[in-house]
């Protein structure tokens, strides 16, 4: 019985590790669009990587991706508080929950109203916010047109 215990739990962490492999960069690249600091960029997605391998079981079935970047978003805006203000960057500048809006929305591809039900709020808050973002960036000579 442990045995075959010990095996599913090999077999799970060497899954895991596959997928952290192959999407971890990406997903660390999204932390850091969304902090503004490469040392809190780390923090959040360990963190958002650890929810992810704890539901890694049940959640066999769904895309990991998904699942990681939905923990990532939603720890990010549970603690955006902290990320007022990033210093400097592409996004620096704007509100935290314009820069997770227009992360999801624009360099993640997340449909408006997927978006919308992640943060819990209107598409029509989501749609706003974006459009504030993109022409805040568009105001100061940003690349998101």
């Amino acid at each position: 019985m442990q045995g075959r215990l010990a095996a599913r739990n090999h077999h799970r962490a060497r899954e895991f590790e596959a997928f952290v492999a192959g999407s971890g960069g990406r997903l660390l690249r999204v932390a850091t669009l969304l902090t503004g600091d490469p040392a809190a960029a780390e923090g959040l997605l360990v963190a958002a990587l650890a929810d992810t391998y704890a539901a890694w079981d049940r959640r066999a079935a769904e895309d990991p991706y998904a699942h990681a970047r939905e923990r990532l978003a939603n720890r990010f805006a549970g603690t955006a508080w902290r990320h007022r203000a990033p210093g400097g960057g592409l996004l620096g500048g704007l509100t935290a929950r314009e820069r997770l809006v227009l992360v999801l929305r624009v360099y993640e591809g997340v449909a408006e109203e997927q978006a919308a039900a992640q943060l819990g709020v209107a598409p029509d808050r989501v749609n706003a916010a974006c459009l504030r973002a993109m022409a805040a960036l568009r105001s100061r000579g940003g690349a998101a047109s």
